[in-house]
């Protein structure tokens, strides 16, 4: 994770430094990406280690090619597991589709520990958009997991940079290397979790590894520690449709199979008759399968969900109807103007 300086050799006496004071913690942890390669976890266990927290993804669109390797192995020697997801975002937008790719990621897994945010690479962006991307990717992970989540972050950063909204709402997992102890630790009262290490040595693990030290608060609470059960690809159900020229929500809505009232809260849209031709709005095409089952008895038709790239004809020859049937049951006046995400109706 965090790299604000780098020690080509860890000295004894900084290691004594560190565990001669009175740092009260309940676990001793590391923290794994694909850059510690295969990971034997039967010798990290036995070497003392008793919470993993494993990179599980990146950006929009990057899943660890360790994650899943390592998350079952972790769990499969006993060890308490944490997930966290690198945060690239530079818009809120972005942020949620990150949120959204984490948490179909993570679809199916049971974690121990805290989900974690490791936002770190802050660019030129202000204190107010690194605090309201923040704050999006956070509430959607939530809101599509259910678990609880933590702030990683360098010392500098919890500081500096994370608001106090953000502490009153996350705990804090604080990376502060060649200390005995986090030096400050901002807007928060204490922390949750401590990075001490980023050249930590563990059996088990060729090279340098992170070392953490976790109080009892990163474990999931006792009403949060069940599979997360998400969409296999979550980021599929919320769709960006560029609005054209004569499109009305209330068109957009029936189009996608939602509503207008779902569409203007998604988007803070306050009049609805108001829209904009180039304007970006986020669509949740999810339908529960128990609507769609309901549409289907109810019509005696099939529901298929379009994807980027098929045509009318196409989905015509796939179901063995044609063109116009899709046309006359789903409305549609123009046979070459179908979207990504859109729901048809196809005849039986």
């Amino acid at each position: 994770m965090f790299k604000k300086a780098k020690y080509a050799i860890i000295t004894m006496f900084s290691v004594l430094i560190l565990f001669s004071t009175n740092v009260k913690a309940d676990f001793q942890g590391i923290d794994v990406s694909e850059w510690q390669g295969y990971i034997n976890y039967e010798n990290v266990k036995r070497d003392g280690i008793e919470i993993v927290y494993i990179k599980a993804s990146q950006g929009s669109n990057i899943t660890d090619p360790y994650f899943k390797t390592n998350y079952n192995n972790a769990k499969a020697n006993g060890l308490k597991v944490g997930l966290y997801h690198f945060l690239t975002a530079r818009t809120v937008e972005e942020a949620r589709e990150e949120a959204e790719h984490f948490s179909s990621v993570i679809s199916g897994t049971s974690p121990d520990c805290k989900l974690a945010m490791d936002f770190e690479e802050l660019g030129d962006l202000s204190r107010k958009e690194i605090n309201d991307i923040s704050l999006a990717f956070l509430e959607r992970v939530e809101e599509l997991t259910k678990k609880e989540l933590i702030i990683y972050s360098d010392e500098s950063n919890a500081v500096n940079t994370f608001s106090r909204e953000l502490a009153q709402r996350y705990p804090l997992w604080i990376a502060e290397y060649g200390v005995s102890r986090p030096s400050s630790t901002g807007n928060w009262s204490d922390w949750t979790g401590f990075q001490y290490s980023d050249t930590g040595r563990i059996s088990g693990i060729n090279g340098y590894v992170d070392r953490d030290l976790f109080k009892d608060e990163i474990l999931l609470s006792s009403d949060s520690n069940q599979s997360i059960k998400t969409k296999e690809n979550t980021k599929d159900t919320i769709i960006t449709y560029t609005v054209r020229r004569g499109d009305t929500l209330s068109e957009i809505a029936r189009r996608y199979g939602t509503t207008v009232t779902q569409i203007a809260g998604l988007n803070g849209i306050r009049d609805r008759d108001l829209i904009y031709v180039g304007e970006r709005l986020r669509i949740d095409v999810t339908r529960s399968l128990d609507e769609v089952q309901k549409t289907v008895h109810e019509t005696g038709h099939r529901i298929y969900t379009v994807k980027r790239g098929d045509t009318l004809s196409e989905i015509a020859r796939e179901f063995d109807t044609t063109v116009n049937s899709i046309t006359r049951l789903n409305d549609i006046n123009n046979v070459n103007l179908i979207f990504a995400g859109e729901r048809l109706r196809i005849a039986k």
